[in-house]
């Protein structure tokens, strides 16, 4: 229950984000401390018994005034409108010296009207910057005082009319000045709780954004990277056959335009997609297992031996795996076409314990023909199509073979729900 207590909350009613209060700043310091000052002058000019002083009823008694009553009244006055000003800065000792104010007053006799105004702010001032429970024994203590004081001066048979008066305006302002407090805080917990869901909104979007980009990066690289890979090589093998053999020249042309035309419908297929409105747009189409022996014949064609494995129970398999694993057996065969030294590759696929097990092996080096090592893209985004699935992968070279291991499970999990 120290000063300490109040200070902070005061002071963070007036940080940026807080709600301002009108009693704030120094206008409002101006007001409380002329309606201590006219409110006293006025309301004792027109009703002299209210508050106390002559006609008030609570005074002392006449042979016990003190001199310089005129005195004591203005400097009570006017030092409790003064603390008007610090009330903001020292809630807590502000309320005391108006409480120990109004006290002198009811001592020396004087109207307490004035101080008993400054008290009811003070009070409010406190409530409103200081915690529920520092508010209630504060202002408690403070209002219990003030009526046994008026019992006191009442000889225990009557009640001062004027610290009633006080006691009763010091609970009403302090309940007013809880009531502001709480109104704040809720508003500033509103506030927080909206930045927080933005920042939740704006973090979640920027995701999204990433995810996307990086769905688009890895379907933009598996429909032109191996298109683009089998036009490289047959333009190379055409080139070089042009003069002496011409019917394969005429062969891998007609690969190149097939690759191009291919090439073209999934570029168009894709761009299509991204331009399309947000929620109206058709998903480009994903080719699956039922495609893989399309894909291994364009491989085929466009020069590379491939030896089939095993291939059992691939109908276990569910559509998503069924893609990811066509982008395997893809961007495997592409990269045995670009980087192999053999011109062959072994495709398996097979399921094993509840798994569908892909591997893709190709020979990389000789004496004569060192293993060329490419960008590595296309096996990040086999990593990250792999991951999205809950399965694994690993590649690498084995002496003078290359191998690309992957392990997926049969379904995901929504499709697994599905079943």
């Amino acid at each position: 229950m120290s000063e300490s207590d109040a200070v902070p909350s005061a002071q963070r009613s007036a940080e940026p984000g807080g709600v301002s209060s009108p009693w704030n700043g120094w206008g409002g310091d101006l007001i409380a401390a002329l309606a201590v000052l006219l409110g006293a002058v006025l309301l004792f000019g027109f009703a002299p018994g209210f508050g106390g002083g002559p006609g008030g009823g609570g005074g002392r008694p006449p042979h016990l005034q003190p001199a310089g009553h005129d005195l004591s009244n203005a400097i009570l006055l006017i030092s409790s409108a003064a603390l008007m000003f610090l009330r903001r800065r020292w809630p807590l000792l502000v309320f005391a010296l108006v409480l120990a104010g109004l006290g002198l007053a009811v001592g020396f006799g004087v109207p307490t009207i004035g101080p008993s105004i400054a008290l009811a702010i003070a009070a409010h001032t406190l409530a409103s910057a200081a915690s529920r429970r520092t508010t209630f024994l504060v202002v408690g203590g403070a209002a219990l005082v003030l009526l046994v004081l008026s019992a006191w001066l009442g000889g225990w048979e009557s009640l001062d009319v004027r610290l009633v008066q006080a006691a009763a305006a010091v609970a009403v302002a302090a309940a007013l000045g809880d009531s502001a407090r709480s109104r704040r805080a809720y508003l500033r917990a509103v506030t927080e709780r909206a930045e927080r869901a933005e920042q939740t909104r704006e973090a979640e979007a920027l995701r999204r954004v990433s995810e996307e980009r990086l769905r688009i990066a890895r379907d933009l690289h598996d429909t032109v990277a191996h298109q683009i890979s089998v036009i490289s090589l047959n333009a190379g093998v055409a080139s070089g056959a042009l003069t002496e053999r011409p019917e394969r020249a005429q062969e891998a042309l007609g690969t190149i335009r097939g690759a191009a035309r291919a090439a073209l419908a999934d570029i168009g297929h894709l761009l299509r997609f991204l331009r399309a409105a947000e929620g109206g747009g058709v998903e480009p189409p994903q080719p699956g297992l039922s495609d893989i022996e399309d894909l291994i014949a364009r491989m085929h064609a466009a020069g590379l031996d491939i030896a089939a494995g095993a291939r059992s129970e691939l109908h276990l398999v569910g559509d998503r795996v069924g893609r990811v694993a066509y982008r395997i057996v893809q961007e495997g065969l592409t990269n045995a076409l670009k980087h192999g030294t053999g011109r062959s590759a072994t495709v398996d696929l097979a399921v094993h314990d509840e798994q569908l097990q892909i591997v893709i092996s190709n020979p990389v080096a000789t004496d004569t023909a060192p293993f060329r090592v490419g960008t590595g893209l296309g096996l990040i985004g086999i990593r990250e199509r792999v991951a999205a699935v809950g399965g694994r992968v690993t590649c690498g070279a084995h002496g003078a073979v290359y191998r690309l291991v992957a392990e997926l499970p049969l379904a995901t999990p929504d499709e697994t729900s599905a079943r």
